[in-house]
């Protein structure tokens, strides 16, 4: 593990740029980068058309550690390179931000009002290429519909089996157990979730380190007491589905919660703008969602 970078995702300013849009939610974040389907005919050349574009994003005077933690990657950006370095150090030794791989392989079908994670396959050689690559940690998504404690608690103690896998390769897990912001008892779910995390909490040694990665809560400043624990690193935000002001609006609500948003934060960037204009409209984003994660 890194100290150098624990210490910045422990006590530094500003958020998480989620760059990991994966195979199956590649297509539509081309399409709001202003690039249709007909633009490639194979997933070689999706991935190079997502690849330009998130090089394009990284590249961007805007792009730096005053504002932005850390970043993270899809497994394909990882083995990719920015500027001759594999993409993990370009963001370490040329900006200063702190890489971090999404390992997840997808939903699997929902059971219980949840989606648990599929399995991952070798999942000890994707955790050693992640070391191999110099990455920090490694996150991975499953989803809450609704408020049923059976769902709930497998999604938690799937998370959590998983983190001690990754921990055992020196990488700190990031747990995102999303809560859907459709749902109608997300408050409730919010809360169920919260036991069940504080419960595996009691559970891990004091030098434990993982992060968690949450819906923006429907009550303010409801993890403030998971923040608190000693294994907790950080509580980071996703957007979820909503527009980039009411995700900065909500969130600017939890004092020590951060972004780590995709979406929001490449909302309004186009394939087609000029450098000058992507670098502006970039940089104004950017600027937006650090206020909102650190002015409190």
């Amino acid at each position: 593990m890194n100290m150098e970078q624990l210490a910045r995702m422990q006590k530094g300013k500003g958020f998480i740029a989620a760059l990991d849009q994966s195979g199956g939610s590649t297509p539509k974040a081309l399409e709001l980068y202003g690039i249709g389907r007909n633009a490639y005919s194979s997933d070689k050349e999706m991935f190079d058309l997502v690849h330009a574009m998130r090089t394009r994003i990284v590249t961007s005077p805007s792009f730096t550690a005053e504002h932005i933690l850390a970043a993270i990657l899809f497994e394909d950006t990882m083995n990719r390179q920015i500027e001759d370095a594999y993409t993990a150090d370009y963001l370490w030794y040329k900006k200063g931000i702190v890489p971090i791989l999404k390992v997840d392989k997808g939903l699997a079908p929902e059971a219980n009002d949840v989606q648990l994670m599929n399995d991952i396959p070798a999942f000890d050689k994707l955790l050693g290429s992640a070391v191999d690559h110099h990455i920090f940690g490694t996150k991975m998504r499953s989803v809450i519909k609704h408020a049923n404690r059976q769902g709930i608690q497998a999604i938690v103690d799937q998370q959590f089996a998983y983190a001690e896998q990754i921990s055992a390769f020196d990488l700190v897990p990031i747990l995102e157990p999303e809560v859907s912001i459709l749902s109608e008892d997300k408050a409730d779910a919010e809360a169920m979730l919260k036991e069940e995390i504080l419960d595996h909490l009691d559970s891990l040694p004091a030098d434990a380190k993982l992060m968690l990665k949450v819906s923006i809560p429907s009550v303010d400043g409801f993890y403030t007491d998971v923040m608190q624990r000693k294994q907790v690193v950080r509580v980071v935000a996703l957007s979820g589905g909503y527009s980039r002001s009411e995700a900065n609006a909500r969130l600017a609500k939890n004092p020590g919660l951060i972004a780590s948003f995709s979406r929001a934060l490449l909302q309004g960037l186009t394939a087609q703008q000029d450098d000058a204009t992507f670098d502006r409209v970039l940089a104004s984003s950017i600027q937006e969602i650090y206020k909102a994660s650190v002015v409190k």
